[in-house]
Formats: structure tokens, sequence, C-alpha cells
């Protein structure tokens, strides 16, 4: 498989303090050193984090973004001025954004958030599902996704073997693993 992008998706309020934060920034640099270029949303938190941990191992970030100006939310889709990434396409909405963040990261690395995280999740789900054989790995990074995929195929009609889409991991290592391994 040929990945040479890692998109990761997760909450914005997460800072430099939580855990969630250390371990997108220690993945993100593990990913950077073996030559994978980050792909984020532009904001802070898990975006932020992983632009971070991108530098720290010597790779770059393309980060996606759109602005909505008058909203006050200075934080909102990508407007933070403290995550210093490399390059920048501009989306004209959210649904553009996210679609874009899907196409360009050839694996989708995806960290506890809040109701975008979900949308991003459901997104790349679904298209894997749709494009199954030529689907993009999905990596659920946190150990609590077990129990919402078990509730979701259970209480939803989800086609037997659909789990095989994703896998969940608890460590920056394990991410990195599973790249290499896609990567043969």
């Amino acid at each position: 498989m040929n990945i040479k992008t890692a998109g990761f998706f997760g909450g914005h309020g997460f800072t430099e303090n939580t855990q969630e934060y250390k371990y997108a920034k220690e993945t993100a640099r593990l990913l950077a050193k073996s030559g994978l270029m980050v792909v984020n949303g532009g904001g802070p938190g898990i975006m932020k984090a992983s632009t971070e941990g991108a530098h720290a191992g010597g790779g770059k970030v393309l980060a996606i973004t759109t602005y909505y100006g008058g909203w006050g939310r200075a934080n909102f889709e990508g407007t933070d001025d403290t995550n210093k990434f490399d390059k920048e396409i501009i989306a004209d909405n959210y649904f553009t954004r996210t679609q874009k963040l899907l196409e360009t990261g050839d694996v989708h690395i995806i960290f506890r958030g809040g109701e975008g995280t979900i949308s991003e999740w459901g997104m790349t789900w679904a298209l894997s599902k749709i494009h199954e054989g030529g689907n993009k790995p999905i990596i659920l990074f946190g150990d609590f996704w077990q129990d919402i995929m078990d509730v979701v195929n259970e209480k939803m009609l989800i086609k037997q073997g659909k789990d095989a889409l994703y896998q969940i991991v608890t460590k920056p290592d394990q991410v990195a693993d599973l790249v290499s391994s896609y990567r043969g």
C-alpha cells in the first residue's frame, strides 16, 4: 500500500498537559520520522499536537482549514495561530474541508474528540466500506473505542466483517507498527 500521508483527527480541546495531546504528538513524531507527511485541520488540540510531533520528527504538515467569520469562536475550523503547519489548503466549508482531509490522508488516525471527530470518523468508515478493497486504513486510538464499536456493532445494522476496516490501538508505537505493516 502506498502510504505517504497520515491524517490526524481528534478533539480541539486537548492541551499539552493531557495524555491525548502527548499521544498524538508522539504518534506524529514517529510517523514523520518514518517519512510520512502529517495532514490535519490546522486547529488546536490533536491537530496542533500532530503538527508539533511531525516537526519534532523532521516532517512536514499540510493543514486543510476553513474559516467562518462572525461566529465568535477563535479556534473554530483551523484558526489557531499557534499551530505552525507548513502548507495550507483553505476549503469553502466544513464538508469540503473534511472531504479534503479524508482524500489527502492515506491512513486515518482518530483520537478522542467531540461532534466534529464523530463526523470525521463516520465519514471515513463509510468511505472505507464503500471502497472496500481499496479503502484507507482507519486506526482508532484509545481503548474506549472498543466500547463504542461494541455498541455500534450490537445496535446498528453493521454487516458482518466490517470491523476489519479498522484497528484499535492504545500506544503511539502501535500506530507506527501498523502503518509500517500497511506500507509493506
